[in-house]
């Protein structure tokens, strides 16, 4: 069964990379997890295995008699529960339900990367961990491998800790991608640096707009929020005057936004 390029399908074929993505998750029984596009079904036999609840959202038409076939004694004995739709569409509707506690494991299109981890993150119900089979230049630009941070990096490290499980090379696709990929993990998962909806509201307005003019440094930006009180505002928060935004940390950002 060929992969459909409009779904940006690139099926898993590394036994050992479902292995290592399974145990970065760390399943136990008890655990719900949520697969998003499980394709085959290749890393998601791997995910039953692990004796957790899995619920698998599937958008291609091809693979529901495929999935539905392959883990019949497991949809039988409730422990598979495979869904017919696409994870935009469902998310968008608010039909997906999930345990107040649960885990995300995705092998998901490089196109939806940025969506699905700003939605997940920013839900009240957010899981506990996120595994993510990400391009591996994202990867590297969430966890700053460079140490330049990114809206992206520090929208995902004001909710949880990143770092790259492992590079998992092109040749381990069918078909192969054009580009490596990299296995993420979010732990941590929470909203402790907020206080409320405002609290990050204001958060990310303060980084989109310190980030708004690359070149520019950090404190012209925030001009446009803070005007002459921009440099006191700085100072107060021990950031040096002349960085750019992509040179400061998150506890940076987060005591800037504290001062307010």
């Amino acid at each position: 069964m060929y992969a459909k390029k409009s779904l940006g399908q690139n099926f898993l074929n590394s036994k050992t990379v479902a292995h290592d993505i399974v145990r970065a998750a760390e399943l136990v029984p008890t655990d719900t997890v949520l697969e998003i596009g499980p394709g085959k079904g290749f890393l998601t036999e791997e995910l039953i295995a692990s004796g957790a609840h899995v619920i698998a959202v599937e958008k291609d038409d091809r693979m529901i008699p495929l999935l539905s076939e392959k883990f019949a004694d497991a949809i039988n004995s409730k422990q598979f529960t495979l869904i017919h739709g696409d994870i935009v569409e469902i998310l968008e509707k608010g039909t997906l339900k999930l345990p107040p506690a649960y885990k995300l494991v995705a092998n998901i299109p490089y196109y939806l990367t940025g969506y699905l981890v700003r939605v997940f993150l920013e839900a009240l119900s957010k899981p506990e961990r996120m595994i993510l089979m990400l391009q591996k230049e994202v990867a590297d630009r969430i966890v700053a491998r460079d140490k330049k941070e990114s809206i992206l990096s520090i929208a995902v490290k004001v909710y949880g800790t990143p770092h790259i499980v492992k590079k998992v090379p092109a040749r381990y696709f069918t078909p192969a991608p054009k580009v490596d990929s990299a296995v993420l993990a979010i732990e941590n998962i929470s909203n402790k640096n907020f206080s409320d909806n405002e609290s990050e509201k204001r958060f990310f307005n303060i980084v989109r707009t310190g980030f708004s003019h690359k070149r520019k440094k950090l404190a012209g930006n925030l001009r446009e929020l803070f005007g002459d009180k921009t440099l006191s505002l700085l100072d107060q928060a021990n950031v040096d005057l002349n960085v750019r935004a992509e040179d400061i940390t998150l506890s940076d950002w987060l005591a800037i936004g504290n001062i307010l």
